[in-house]
């Protein structure tokens, strides 16, 4: 009878022993296998497809993994599944914005307007601009035309007129002037041969052996090559030995392994 009971406590220990063995097997595949499935390295769960590359299974469209398996994404109305294993897993449709961070929204776009490409904002229509959450007509001043632009007036005075206000007024263009078409700076420029002096068009005192020169800066006029400005006039420059006009023709310079000493160029030592 004793020897009953010991082989009974024996048995029993050893059943125990297999059990613990057992258990923490178990504990460290529990462990173990959620890493594979969040890789997508372990057995393949429902709702799920293998990769197009690489091995591993990745959870199909509309699902996400969870644990060991691919459950089912919320997704709310108007909303489609993006795919992506991180974030909320969905994004709202063209023309409805997240609300809440539970729902899409219907953007509201209000009369004259409408749904940008984006299709997550909205713009008004030609002819109207935005005022906070409308879209108001355009007032159409004489002598203007629509534009392009919306975050200003929405239009544009016709050529020969200039913005003043809410108006567009006449352009003055002094006699020898002409429009310049410019969208910033000055309405009008003097033509060729003329330059401006308080508001009019004189024209270019052209000395001899000079030549209209259109730049903005100085007295309209240039001389030509080989004469250089003396006060208003244009005078021959007289070259030493050993030099050379450069490149502007208007003053000269000493030719190379020569300097310039006393007015003239000399060897250099």
């Amino acid at each position: 009878m004793n020897g009953f009971i010991a082989l009974t406590r024996q048995e029993f220990l050893s059943r125990e022993q297999r059990l613990a063995v057992f258990g923490m097997v178990s504990l460290i595949a529990f462990l173990a296998f959620p890493v594979l499935a969040q890789n997508g390295t372990g057995p393949m769960p429902a709702n799920a497809e293998a990769r197009s590359y690489g091995g591993g299974w990745n959870c199909a469209l509309g699902y996400r993994v969870a644990g060991e398996e691919c459950v089912a994404i919320d997704i709310p109305d108007n909303a489609y599944a993006t795919g992506r294993s991180y974030g909320k897993g969905w994004g709202c449709r063209r023309g409805y914005e997240e609300a809440g961070g539970t729902s899409c929204a219907v953007i509201p776009v209000p009369d004259n307007a409408f749904l940008r490409s984006s299709g997550y904002d909205w713009q008004c229509g030609r002819g109207y601009r935005q005022d906070r959450e409308a879209c108001v007509p355009i007032v159409l001043p004489n002598n203007a035309y629509l534009s392009d632009d919306t975050s200003g007036s929405g239009w544009t005075c016709e050529r020969g007129f200039t913005a003043s206000s809410s108006d567009c007024v006449p352009i003055a263009v002094p006699e020898n002037g002409y429009l310049t078409n410019a969208d910033y700076g000055d309405d009008w420029a003097c033509e060729r041969g003329f330059f401006e002096v308080d508001g009019r068009c004189d024209p270019v005192a052209l000395p001899a052996n000079a030549f209209l020169d259109p730049a903005s800066y100085g007295p309209g006029w240039r001389c030509e090559r080989g004469f250089e400005t003396v006060d208003t006039a244009c005078v021959a420059i007289d070259l030493p030995a050993n030099a050379h006009l450069d490149r502007s023709g208007n003053t000269w310079r000493c030719d190379r392994d020569f300097q310039l000493a006393n007015g003239e160029c000399v060897l250099g030592r």
